[in-house]
């Protein structure tokens, strides 16, 4: 009798040891994708994480340079008068500076579309320092005429709801970061965005998407890459020539 009583007890030890192994002993195992260096161009960041199939970028979208469009208690406030864009006499907007919590997701590995869709208004690509690039349009179809005028010292403005942003070169960028040859972002479809000159020139042979490939700095093996210009589209043409990601804002 004693001995099936151990018996039956050794059963339950060892049953429940496989319970409790079970149960504590899980291995739980989490793949970390490395994310290429190019990106941690774009210092504006918050965080940027890669899936091996897209690059998450997210950014508060607010610029990193002085502008009239901040609030007057904010540090980087800085009053504006003069000329801005094209000689255009300044006139400031009635919009602020807001922050907001973007997330850029684009392809990791661009190719070029088969069909080739339009930019829509609004974001169609991030900037070095985590500021909105946006087209050639102030409105469906309408030229940006009208508001080239309210481009702030750096060449960038708020909208109504406060989402600060460039349509054209960025300033700042150019000028004071980096130069107007350099890398300066990022459109949605995962193609690198350069600045109005290459090798101390102004960029020539663009195609109807404002873009062309051949081997850069960032890229010695060759890459598609638009140019932001000072004409017409300024950043981007006929639609986006690899397929676009997405951003939420």
């Amino acid at each position: 009798m004693k001995s099936k009583y151990i018996k039956n007890c050794a059963v339950i030890i060892i049953f429940l040891s496989l319970i409790s192994c079970s149960e504590d002993d899980k291995v739980i195992t989490t793949e970390t994708i490395e994310v290429p260096a190019v990106y941690s161009k774009i210092y504006g960041a918050t965080s940027i994480t890669s899936d091996g199939t897209y690059i998450t970028i997210k950014t508060n979208g607010t610029p990193d340079h002085k502008s009239v469009y901040y609030p007057t208690s904010n540090e980087l406030y800085e009053g504006f008068s003069g000329t801005t864009f094209e000689g255009y006499t300044f006139k400031k907007n009635p919009n602020t500076i807001a922050s907001f919590d973007y997330t850029f997701k684009i392809p990791l590995n661009p190719t070029v579309a088969t069909n080739h869709v339009a930019t829509p208004l609004g974001a169609i690509g991030v900037s070095l320092n985590g500021v909105p690039l946006f087209n050639q349009y102030a409105g469906p179809n309408q030229p940006l005429t009208d508001e080239f005028q309210s481009f702030d010292k750096y060449w960038g403005h708020p909208t109504a709801n406060g989402t600060f942003h460039y349509h054209i070169e960025p300033l700042y960028l150019t000028t004071v970061t980096a130069s107007k040859s350099a890398l300066l972002g990022f459109l949605l479809d995962g193609f690198p965005v350069y600045g109005p000159e290459e090798n101390g020139s102004d960029v020539t042979g663009l195609d109807a998407y404002h873009g062309h490939n051949h081997a850069t700095e960032d890229y010695p093996e060759g890459i598609y890459h638009y140019h932001i210009t000072n004409t017409a589209p300024y950043i981007n043409g006929n639609g986006f020539y690899g397929t676009p990601g997405t951003v939420t804002q």
